[in-house]
Parts: structure tokens; C-alpha cells; sequence
């Protein structure tokens, strides 16, 4: 029986293959882990080929593979920095205006987990929320760019869930407990490149049922704009990651719960909500 990890992967290639007429540059890469190394590969059907580090490093293969059946993935990066971009589809905001700039908050990259880790709330979060996002991943040193230029610092695109403590953005001097809680930010399974990030569907489940659906062309703030804004005030590195923002409404989540963010041609992130006992 396959595991999760690999239903999920295998999902990938197939909604590819459908897109290959848009792109024959579509590449599915991922971070894993097998007999006790942990590496960076390029999908290659049913295989992942080792590479020689990070893809927006050094895509060149070492002639190592390994049959998908055997890894264990992990978040597709390990960002330096997790910044996040809120209220950033106008079905989320409702009947509020759209703001000028991108809203922006950080994350802690302590608060990334793969696909399939749990969601560890704290005891005391009694108003967690799921938020799926499109992520985009970093591919090279952006500072002070223009929006023309943005897209060529945009390594690839991966699925987030920005998982969020309604109750604690409401009372906390920032958003530090809210947002950057360790688990708060599920990513994965895979990174693509060669898609175009900017009309995919984004879907998120809770449970089965389909809580948030829209396409990333609704964004207020393109990922362009958003790369741009951002670089003016902090310099970006390759792997650092952005959470685009999420569409529609949310609701809690609790444990028990299972939360699956999918991401038209590149899969599905799925993570089980569990909660920390009081002490």
C-alpha cells in the first residue's frame, strides 16, 4: 500500500501531464529524507534523482536515485525568512476596501512542518483557523526590485496553510502566538516551477468538505507586486518563502480535524490537527 506522503506525490504528475500543452517545463522537485540523509531531488516518474544541494543553488544531479516508495518528505525549503501577505483576496476581506500596499506579518520558519506532520495547537488556542495559500519560494538574493523585474527572483511555487489563532490576533500586541506558533505553517508536499502561479485554482478541505475555492488571479497583490513591496523594506534570500494570502472565509479547526490545501498542478498538502494536553 502506498503511503500518504506518496498518494499525494503521485497526484502531482498527473495534473502535469494535463498542463504539459500549456508548458513542457514543468519540474517537480522536493526535499526528503532516506537512510538517515537528508537531500533535495528532482521527480522523475516513480524515482527521485539527488541533487547536489538546493534547486535555486545547484540543480545538477549526483546520479544518486531513489524510488519515491522510499522517502520520507519534508517542507520543500528551509527559509531564512516566512513572510505572509493578509487580506489579500477581496472574498476574505468582505465588504471591507482593499488596502494600498500588501499587509504583511511574519512567520517563524520554527513554525513550518511537512505534508503529513501534525498541527500541534497549544493547550490554551480555543480559535485556531486553517487559511490556505499559494507559497512562493525564493530563488535569488531580491532587494529593492521593481515589479518588472520581480518574477525572475520567483523560484517556484509550493501549498500553505497559514494557520491562525483568531482569539490571540484579537489580543496580542502582535501577531507573534498567532501566526508563528510552533506547526503553524504547514508546506509541501512538493516545489514546482514552469507553472503559471498567477491563475491556478486554490482549494482548501476540511474534513472532505470544500471550505475555501478561488483562483490565484484574484489576488489583490500579484506575486510580482508582492516580491516588489516586499524587497523594497527586506532583503530576500534564496528559500525564503512568502504566503500569497488566503480566499473566502475560515473556520476553527480543532483536533481530530484533518486540513487539505490543494494547488491546481501541484498537489495536496494534508495535515491532522492534534492539541497539547494542559500542564
Amino acid at each position: 500500500m502506498l503511503s500518504r506522503c506518496l498518494r499525494a506525490l503521485l497526484f502531482v504528475p498527473t495534473i502535469a501531464t494535463a498542463l504539459h500543452a500549456q508548458s513542457s517545463k514543468i519540474t517537480t522537485y522536493v526535499r526528503y529524507a532516506v537512510d538517515g540523509q537528508t537531500s533535495y531531488g528532482r521527480v522523475v516518474g516513480n524515482t527521485v534523482q539527488q541533487l547536489r544541494a538546493a534547486p535555486w543553488l545547484d540543480s545538477t544531479r549526483t546520479g544518486r536515485t531513489t524510488p519515491l516508495a522510499r522517502v520520507k518528505l519534508l517542507a520543500p525549503a528551509t527559509p531564512s525568512k516566512v513572510i505572509a501577505v493578509g487580506l489579500n483576496y477581496q472574498t476574505h476581506l468582505g465588504e471591507r476596501s482593499a488596502a494600498t500596499y500588501p499587509g504583511l506579518f511574519a512567520k517563524f520558519p520554527t513554525s513550518i512542518i511537512a505534508h503529513d506532520e501534525n498541527i500541534v495547537l497549544p493547550s490554551d488556542a480555543n480559535n485556531a483557523h486553517y487559511e490556505g495559500e499559494m507559497v512562493i519560494v525564493i530563488g535569488k538574493r531580491a532587494s529593492n526590485v521593481t515589479v518588472a523585474e520581480a518574477k525572475q527572483y520567483v523560484f517556484g511555487i509550493t501549498v500553505g496553510n497559514d494557520v491562525s489563532e483568531r482569539d490571540w490576533q484579537k489580543s496580542d500586541l502582535q501577531w507573534f502566538r498567532a501566526k508563528a506558533a510552533d506547526t503553524f505553517g504547514p508546506m509541501g508536499p512538493v516545489l514546482i516551477t514552469g507553472l503559471n502561479y498567477d491563475d491556478l485554482l486554490l482549494q482548501t478541505r476540511l474534513n472532505g468538505e470544500v471550505v475555501q475555492s478561488q483562483r490565484t488571479k484574484d489576488l489583490i497583490f500579484d506575486v510580482a507586486a508582492q516580491v516588489s513591496y516586499i524587497s523594497q523594506y527586506v532583503t530576500l534570500m534564496p528559500g525564503d518563502v512568502i504566503y500569497t494570502g488566503t480566499p473566502g472565509t475560515t473556520k476553527r479547526i480543532v483536533a481530530g480535524d484533518v486540513v487539505e490545501v490543494e494547488l491546481e498542478g501541484v498537489g495536496i498538502l494534508r495535515n491532522r490537527v492534534t492539541q497539547r494536553a494542559k500542564r
